[in-house]
């Protein structure tokens, strides 16, 4: 019993060496710790923690660090980080698709077997007139990819573009004598084609749009048949409104799309949220130089 009392009769000098001792030991402790878990990561780092690299899944590139996966579309490029896709929904042709499907006015049109149609710059008619569309310039980039595989690119697909001009109309039909705006392209290694076009204008009734079909192949595309999807873009709103300040190049486009939103819209209406930021591609540029635009088609294969 005096030795336990003994032990706690101690002097201040007494407590002042044993909390020094005791803090000596801490720090010997935590110096311990410190090296012995820098000694199990090298142990465990193997080639990765050599490289100083991660390996991601779904489709994306080795990056250092995790981020996290965008809410909003990317910039869809081949080597894009990790991101999200979901597949376009089907759209109707609509009444001026120029594929051969339906007959307009007696007659009916096809593009798809005419010489000359696989190109990248669609602004020039190139069967009967070698009319130019003229308009604001876009240069838009569609990258295809697979949803059901990670968002990897799909090579070698075809893809068929359409669009009204700067005054609403669309070649064959309602500009009968001209075939500007339509052409074919090939997807790369990418999964990308670009097309070189103008903004459309807009009509009565629609937002501005505009049309796609996509194929497995070229010589589908060609035969204008077995389309995988088909499918429109709608223009944003704020570029819409920016390129419709110029009645002059078009002319009755501001008052018509002031009458139309995305949600009375036949055609985008009915979509989700997520749909629709999909279906409208991302713009960078101004009136004067023309648009760069993007946008991510995702195909449920």
């Amino acid at each position: 019993m005096s030795g336990r009392h003994h032990d706690h009769a101690h002097s201040l000098a007494d407590d002042l060496k044993v909390m020094e001792t005791m803090m000596a030991r801490r720090r010997a402790l935590k110096w311990f710790a410190g090296a012995g878990t820098a000694a199990m990561v090298a142990g465990c780092g193997g080639s990765d923690a050599a490289s100083g690299s991660v390996a991601v899944v779904s489709g994306a590139t080795a990056s250092a660090t995790p981020t996290p996966t965008p809410t909003a579309t990317p910039t869809p490029t081949a080597s894009s980080t990790t991101m999200t896709c979901i597949a376009d929904p089907a759209e109707t042709a609509g009444p001026y698709p120029g594929d051969g499907t339906n007959t307009a006015s007696g007659a009916t049109s096809n593009v798809l077997n005419v010489s000359g149609v696989v190109r990248s710059d669609i602004r020039p008619s190139f069967i009967s007139t070698t009319t130019v569309a003229t308009g604001v310039l876009v240069k838009i980039t569609l990258t295809l990819v697979d949803v059901n595989a990670t968002c990897a690119p799909l090579a070698g697909y075809a893809v068929y573009l359409w669009q009204c001009d700067r005054q609403g109309l669309y070649s064959l039909y309602t500009a009968p004598a001209e075939s500007y705006l339509r052409g074919v392209q090939v997807t790369d290694a990418n999964g990308q084609v670009t097309f070189t076009t103008i903004f459309p204008g807009c009509y009565e009734g629609r937002w501005p749009h505009m049309h796609f079909e996509v194929f497995s192949s070229l010589s589908n595309a060609l035969s204008g048949r077995y389309a995988v999807l088909t499918s429109q873009m709608a223009m944003p709103s704020a570029i819409c409104s920016t390129v419709y300040a110029d009645a002059t190049t078009y002319p009755s486009s501001a008052s018509k799309f002031a009458r139309i939103t995305l949600s009375s819209d036949g055609i985008f209406g009915d979509n989700t949220a997520a749909q629709v930021a999909q279906q409208t591609p991302t713009f960078s540029g101004s009136v004067e130089a023309g648009y760069t635009a993007t946008a991510l088609i995702g195909i449920a294969r």
